[in-house]
């Protein structure tokens, strides 16, 4: 990828980012805004693995995502409980980006189904000052 893209990318969502993630279960789309944090190619969300956005992924993990000039495909992972051990690293990023809000109740790590959600990124189009920038992850 373009290293200015790369920069942008981060400067825009390496941080608490409202993006707009959209899922679809027996040709019907369905769109949620989510905070997402983004880093190497894929944004991360914390969420419930039963939650709507989680079973459709489950069954077609291919889903599409838009926010502040970028528009994207990728592909859903579920990886798990927060607090696994191969979730430290990415969970304290996570912790640090969404601290305005982390502990005000919305969050149970406790819970095994507070999970990471992993949108791999394939593909996307970022707008930029007037220019576009074609990406491939």
């Amino acid at each position: 990828m373009d290293l200015q893209a790369q920069k942008i990318m981060e400067e825009r969502f390496g941080c608490d980012a409202l993006i707009a993630l959209a899922t679809a279960e027996n040709n019907a789309p369905s769109v949620r805004t989510v905070n997402a944090f983004y880093e190497s190619g894929a944004f991360y969300v914390i969420t419930h693995a039963k939650s709507k956005k989680m079973r459709q992924i489950e069954k077609n993990p291919a889903v599409a995502v838009s926010g502040d000039w970028f528009t994207g495909h990728g592909l859903g992972q579920n990886l798990g409980h927060i607090l696994t051990k191969e979730n430290e690293e990415i969970a304290q990023k996570l912790r640090a980006a969404f601290s305005a809000w982390y502990g005000n109740g919305h969050v149970n790590e406790q819970d095994e189904n507070t999970v990471i959600l992993k949108i791999a990124l394939t593909d996307g189009v970022l707008f930029s000052q007037g220019k576009r920038y074609d990406l491939q992850f």
